[in-house]
């Protein structure tokens, strides 16, 4: 009657990969979007709107330009994805184990909040290294163009904490 049984590792492979899915492909197709408030929120006297960012990174680097990042944000919201739902369904019947199945009914919504924060805590560790590699590239002219030129390169100047400096700011998010 069911593609797999609840719970199982058909189950949670199957949620982790709508993840991937839903996070990585749709982030992705907004990375020309992503690149411009970036732009405009770290230079907003050259990128002073939406329109105008998206006209001057066309004039500076192509169309080609409005693609720079696409690399880590696919990567980086894929493994979000896989994490955030994936481990959300872990979590849900983890702690709806823990608390029983009338408790887990009564505490339903507490329950999901639970396994949801649970799941994020995870799932932004795993999205900081590519969201920070993104930043870079789309950021900093110059600093690198591809993913293969920045993690290297950041990883010699700070160290692996590079990759985490933002896993604060997502959590408090």
């Amino acid at each position: 009657e069911y593609s797999c049984e609840y719970g199982s590792l058909k189950f949670y492979a199957l949620c982790g990969f709508g993840g991937v899915l839903s996070c990585g492909l749709t982030h992705t197709g907004v990375v020309p979007l992503d690149l411009v408030k970036c732009r405009m929120q770290v230079d907003p006297q050259k990128y002073k709107s939406i329109f105008n960012g998206f006209s001057v990174t066309i004039k500076e680097d192509g169309v080609r330009g409005l693609a720079k990042g696409w690399a880590p944000t696919f990567i980086g919201y894929s493994m979000q994805g896989l994490c955030k739902f994936g481990f959300y369904e872990v979590f849900k019947i983890l702690y709806g184990n823990m608390l029983g199945e009338e408790n887990a009914y009564l505490w339903r919504t507490s329950l999901y909040l639970a396994a949801s924060a649970s799941a994020e805590f995870f799932a932004d560790i795993a999205l900081a290294p590519m969201e920070a590699a993104k930043v870079r590239i789309q950021t900093q002219p110059g600093y690198a163009n591809t993913l293969r030129q920045a993690l290297p390169k950041m990883f010699a100047e700070e160290g692996i904490w590079a990759f985490y400096k933002g896993v604060a700011p997502l959590w408090m998010r």
